[in-house]
């Protein structure tokens, strides 16, 4: 899962170099913390917030075979 949001995230911004993902799991589910430049994060995010509520849905799609949820957070670098 860590390498798909890291693959997706980076072929959208300017500043593939930047982006870092961590993962840390809950008993119901799995957190996941994207770091990226401040000047990418309206291309992840995207228009009315559609590209990141979609990067959500598939990587909630995958974890429900294991019964868990996905909570993505986007932090600002710089």
């Amino acid at each position: 899962m860590k390498y798909f949001v890291e693959f997706v995230v980076s072929a959208l911004v300017q500043r593939a170099g930047e982006v870092e993902v961590e993962m840390t799991e809950r008993p119901d589910g799995i957190d996941c913390l994207v770091r990226l430049n401040s000047l990418d994060i309206g291309r992840v995010i995207g228009k009315k917030g559609r590209t990141i509520f979609a990067i959500r849905n598939l990587c909630n799609a995958v974890a429900a075979k294991g019964g868990k949820q996905v909570q993505i957070e986007l932090v600002e670098t710089n």
